[in-house]
């Protein structure tokens, strides 16, 4: 507990990040697919692994060599994914966070036993987790680029399967459900949200910007089965950095240092798409959530649509497409999601006091795990308590539509018994 600038003294509730991650255990599809894909089945190996070279936003090259580090990695349809010290890193010294392989008995027991994860969210005050996928990808990448679409659907079906009866089921509401949709077919993508949407998950996966994967455009009217479904079962739009496959850079010798500075540029892009494309209005009840993203770009982002709007609409084509300045969407619909990022708790009035959320990022390289509480005490030391009980976890219970805090109200005071 710290104090503010008044020498209130700050409280940090109980955390619900609405970003970490999961590396799949290797057994995840056994039992699990058709017969039938019985040999092609994805499935981990070891080898000796000389060098993992991104080629591009989440895709990697991966070199085989006698002379090489031992290392896990997933084979889908003859790729190999591999299992990486930058995505199981948490708690471990800045400087050993590299991009090396690993196997499973290297990494922490967190980042794939459903047990351990629970320990390690206790260690970090946290009562509640979202986990966005390892080897399928952000928002299931690999099974879209695969050749065998039939392969790729029953896998989808099989990791949301493992997502809700192994990774959340046992976990008593604290491991939250994510999950993911064959990108290359708006009509079965929104058959799987309905599917999931029956069981309780509250939130899927999917891609900032689809024309970076080679998918139509969310202007083309291809995604509305999907938006639908997502809009009728109330189910979050979550897309986190890196969904598109592609990091933003200045050049393609530019060095990664560049993307990852510029990653939040897709989120920009992808709220300026949805906003203009009209399906925040079509569709009140869908809501986006921008995983990872940081949140101090979005001020400077609604006051430059709110200015076109205004200044521009008479030629840019808007007519009554977009009636109201498209803040207005933004602060009914979208939330930001963030783990380090002072420049938007300063401007958290234009953020949003009820669209910023909160993130641990566990086990990645950006993760603030096992120091997050800290952190947060510091990074919302002068900020209001009802605020602070909004970012940290009352807004995600409101997105995701968590049975948590029923007792408080919107500011987390508890609410008045009646007769008392």
């Amino acid at each position: 507990m710290t104090s503010d600038a008044n020498g209130t003294k700050v409280e940090i509730p109980r955390i619900i990040s609405v970003d970490d991650h999961v590396m799949e255990p290797a057994d995840l599809f056994e039992g699990r697919l058709p017969r039938k894909f019985q040999e092609t089945a994805p499935r981990v190996h070891r080898g000796k692994i000389t060098k993992i070279t991104r080629v591009s936003g989440q895709d990697w090259r991966v070199d085989f060599g006698e002379d090489g580090t031992l290392g896990d990695y997933w084979m889908y349809e003859g790729v190999p994914i591999p299992l990486k010290r930058i995505n199981a890193s948490a708690g471990l010294p800045l400087d050993l966070r590299e991009n090396v392989p690993v196997t499973f008995g290297d990494v922490r027991p967190g980042c794939y036993d459903m047990t351990a994860r629970l320990a390690d969210m206790d260690m970090n005050h946290m009562e509640a987790s979202l986990c966005f996928p390892t080897m399928p990808r952000f928002c299931g990448q690999t099974f879209a680029e695969g050749k065998d679409k039939e392969l790729g659907l029953a896998c989808i079906q099989a990791y949301n399967d493992w997502m809700f009866e192994e990774w959340c089921g046992p976990s008593g509401g604290r491991l939250i459900p994510l999950g993911l949709v064959p990108l290359w077919d708006a009509e079965l993508a929104a058959a799987e949200v309905r599917r999931n949407a029956e069981r309780g998950f509250t939130a899927v996966a999917f891609c900032e910007i689809p024309a970076f994967l080679g998918l139509p455009s969310i202007h083309s009217g291809h995604w509305e089965p999907f938006f639908r479904a997502c809009h009728e079962t109330k189910t979050v739009v979550c897309m986190h950095v890196g969904s598109s496959s592609k990091m933003p850079a200045t050049s393609k010798d530019a060095p990664a240092a560049v993307g990852i500075s510029l990653s939040f540029n897709n989120a920009m892009a992808s709220l300026a798409d949805y906003i203009f494309s009209g399906l925040l209005i079509r569709y009140p009840d869908l809501k986006l959530a921008y995983s990872e993203s940081q949140i101090g770009w979005i001020p400077y982002a609604l006051m430059r649509m709110d200015d076109v709007w205004n200044q521009h609409r008479a030629w840019i084509g808007l007519g009554d497409s977009i009636p109201e300045p498209p803040s207005t969407y933004y602060y009914r619909q979208v939330y930001g999601c963030f783990f380090r990022d002072d420049v938007g708790i300063r401007a958290i009035e234009q953020v949003g006091v009820d669209n910023a959320t909160f993130e641990v990022d566990y086990p990645h390289t950006d993760s603030t795990w096992p120091d997050t509480k800290q952190l947060a005490e510091e990074h919302f030391a002068h900020l209001p308590q009802d605020v602070i009980y909004k970012i940290v976890r009352g807004n995600a219970i409101k997105m995701l539509r968590l049975d948590l805090d029923t007792d408080l109200d919107d500011s987390g005071r508890p609410l008045p018994i009646l007769g008392r």
